[in-house]
């Protein structure tokens, strides 16, 4: 996303916030910061433990009520809002332009959090599937001179480490995703193409019970998508106006 930033609008006017919690690894803090010196960017480094620990204070007693304290999917979700929070602010600050860092497959399955890295004005690769932000990336970093860069803009570990959304200790999207390759060709099919689930299954795409779960995903995460930002339109069927789906309907393929 900063070298889309940075290649279409210059250094000077990018500005790079890192937002490290007790669950980023090391790489990527060393990655964001590399991504940094190598495009030239103002930068600012702001830690979210504090609000974390402290949202966990405050909730804990309510939520141990009837139940554990804040945990799972919900406290993944409080970094999420914690980084969104602080990003708006500084764009409020500032009248600086967030760019929302969601891609079109995380966006199909849910795996954006809303009031978190849906935050933004404008949604850049919204319309790029997850594999196609990793050749993106590889296409940037061989043409690098020809972007303005004076070398390779992405770090080569952000492109080829599992991916992960770093919110829980050792969390890999393949642990509830299939492969992004497999997942890209399956979701372009549905979304771009309008075929039925059943014609798709025995291609090579996903297997029969991978595709029931990712249906499951595919229509209960419409509600996000409403709510999404822009998303600028790159293929023949983008998210928003260009695919309009009922948030609730009672059907099944």
């Amino acid at each position: 996303m900063a070298a889309i930033a940075t290649a279409a609008l210059g250094p000077e006017s990018v500005l790079g916030v890192l937002l490290p919690s007790r669950y980023s690894s090391e790489g990527s803090r060393v990655d964001a910061r590399d991504t940094v010196d190598l495009m030239g960017i103002d930068s600012a480094e702001i830690g979210i433990e504090a609000i974390h620990a402290e949202v966990s204070r405050l909730l804990d007693p309510f939520l141990a009520r009837d139940g554990n304290g804040l945990e799972g999917l919900a406290d993944e979700n409080v970094q999420a809002r914690a980084r969104g929070l602080l990003l708006m602010t500084i764009s409020n600050a500032r009248s600086h332009l967030l760019l929302s860092t969601s891609n079109k497959s995380e966006m199909a399955v849910g795996y954006s959090t809303l009031y978190g890295d849906m935050c933004g004005g404008l949604a850049p690769i919204g319309d790029l599937y997850k594999s196609e932000v990793f050749e993106m990336a590889n296409w940037m970093n061989r043409h690098h001179e020809r972007l303005g860069f004076r070398a390779p803009p992405v770090p080569e570990s952000s492109i080829t480490k599992p991916p992960s959304a770093e919110l829980r200790p050792d969390q890999r999207d393949q642990d509830s995703l299939p492969p992004y390759d497999r997942l890209d060709s399956y979701l372009r099919e549905r979304i771009e193409h309008g075929r039925a689930p059943s014609s798709l299954v025995g291609e090579g795409h996903l297997e029969s019970d991978e595709a029931d779960a990712v249906e499951r995903l595919l229509a209960i995460s419409e509600f996000k998508r409403y709510q999404a930002t822009i998303v600028p339109k790159l293929t023949s069927r983008a998210f928003g106006r260009g695919r309009d789906l009922p948030i609730v309907a009672r059907w099944r393929t």
